[in-house]
């Protein structure tokens, strides 16, 4: 079938694309975007192609008559296998990465140089990165990824849009910090006009008071069948997640901060907005709160976000994972909500936070083939691409200079209740009751008061 594909059902029709589309990728997140691309883009369903080393989903390809190549991209063959698929027109086509092991930046290069859309979830590298002894912990960190990402738009400026980390988190969060940044100048009877600037934002930032952010979230879906042993259990991928643990610690770093945590470091290039632990994420715990668990101490897992937000979130046996691993659908998971969002804190109001509660049971009314941790982000790829394709001559950009109201609109629906509140919580409460600590009680909100030693 040669005419485009628009969907009749399931939601309004966003966009049209008539070109080649290619989709790296068909986990967990490859398989639940692809129903949203289906209802609110119209598209060429002959161009098509979904590529990936794993086929156990291969069926609902084969089901919408979508090609499938049953392959892994790798350093040496990416470009002899996309260049046929992207340039058979008309007009542009379009990369969807939604993978891991396959260099972000070798693949937004190879975009420009055929004049094609990009977008994906994360800065990837090819294999080996992340567990490489000869490298330094900092140049194993995403602080190096996300530079080398801004290298390549200093080097290539202008072209054809490409998006980089435009998931949930990274991703959907940094639309949440403008909107909850926002609601406090507004709650705080500033006078302002909405930044459209970096620098205003900073201002903005700035005048309210905020000293920093959490990216603060609780996942409580729950499986229906326990864990068996050695088996790895998550909500989204098992090997994603599996790098970002064996990262180093990272976290934005500004001038409320007084001083470096112990094993701290900065990094010796770059933008220079962001520090690092001699530890990795997974083994750093810190204190945050969200709606529903309120106080709880989380995990200080290295995310992009962390990063450019600044700029302008297991271990097994000695950190080796274990031999097998599930990702839960959304037939796995009983009941239970994502509760992803960002915590403002430090200025009058003392903390606010701003996100999403869904739940599996919306999340199951809502769109099929993945539970309330994926569609987080599943729509905020969908609300990527609209925006690209709306603003095609961007060249590279970070979805912090996207535009947070556009994208918070399309994305909303797949959302669930999404809330603003605030809370007289502070890192301090319920301290030193039965242990002593040393704690700045001037100053709550210092990292040192948060960081679980």
């Amino acid at each position: 079938m040669n005419a485009t594909t628009v969907s009749t059902e399931g939601g309004p029709l966003h966009a049209r694309f008539d070109g080649p589309i290619v989709m790296i990728g068909f986990g967990s997140i490859g398989k639940g975007t692809l129903p949203l691309i289906e209802r609110h883009i119209a598209f060429d369903r002959s161009k098509f192609v979904v590529i990936a080393p794993d086929d156990s989903d291969r069926r609902l390809l084969d089901e919408r008559q979508i090609r499938f190549i049953h392959r892994a991209l790798t350093k040496e063959n990416y470009r002899d296998i996309l260049t046929p698929l992207l340039t058979t027109g008309p007009g542009r086509g379009m990369v969807v990465n939604l993978s891991v092991d396959t260099s972000s930046v070798d693949l937004m290069e190879f975009g420009k140089d055929l004049d094609t859309f990009y977008i994906d979830t994360v800065v990837e590298p090819w294999p080996g990165l992340y567990t490489n002894r000869n490298r330094s912990i900092s140049e194993r960190s995403n602080y190096a990824l996300r530079e080398s990402v801004l290298d390549l738009r200093r080097r290539r400026p202008g072209g054809v849009t490409a998006v980089s980390c435009c998931g949930a988190n990274p991703g959907m969060v940094s639309w949440m910090v403008k909107q909850a940044l926002v609601d406090i100048a507004g709650e705080l009877k500033l006078d302002f006009v909405e930044p459209q600037t970096r620098e205003d934002w900073g201002r903005l930032m700035q005048r309210t008071g905020v000293k920093g952010i959490h990216i603060a979230e609780r996942d409580t879906q729950r499986a229906r069948d326990p864990k068996p042993r050695g088996k790895f259990v998550n909500t989204w991928s098992v090997e994603g997640f599996l790098s970002e643990g064996l990262q180093p610690s990272e976290l934005g770093w500004g001038t409320h901060e007084k001083t470096l945590p112990p094993g701290a470091a900065r990094h010796s290039f770059g933008c220079g907005a962001a520090i690092y632990l001699t530890r990795p994420g997974a083994s750093t715990r810190v204190r945050s709160w969200t709606p529903t668990a309120r106080a709880q101490h989380g995990f200080m897992i290295t995310h992009n976000e962390s990063i450019s937000i600044a700029d302008h979130e297991l271990a097994g046996a000695q950190w080796k994972p274990q031999q097998t691993w599930h990702i839960l659908s959304e037939d796995d998971i009983v009941d239970g909500i994502d509760e992803l969002g960002v915590l403002l804190y430090g200025h009058a109001k003392n903390a606010y936070w701003y996100g999403s509660q869904l739940s599996i049971e919306e999340t199951r009314r809502l769109a099929p083939y993945q539970n309330a941790t994926g569609l987080q982000v599943t729509s905020a790829v969908l609300a990527g691409m609209v925006w690209m394709l709306e603003n095609p001559e961007r060249g590279i950009v970070e979805v912090d200079e996207m535009d947070f109201r556009r994208c918070l609109d399309l994305q909303r629906p797949y959302l669930g209740p999404v809330i603003g509140c605030y809370t007289d919580w502070t890192p301090l409460v319920d301290r030193s009751e039965l242990f002593p600590e040393t704690l700045d009680t001037s100053d709550p909100w210092q990292f040192s008061n948060v960081l679980v030693n």
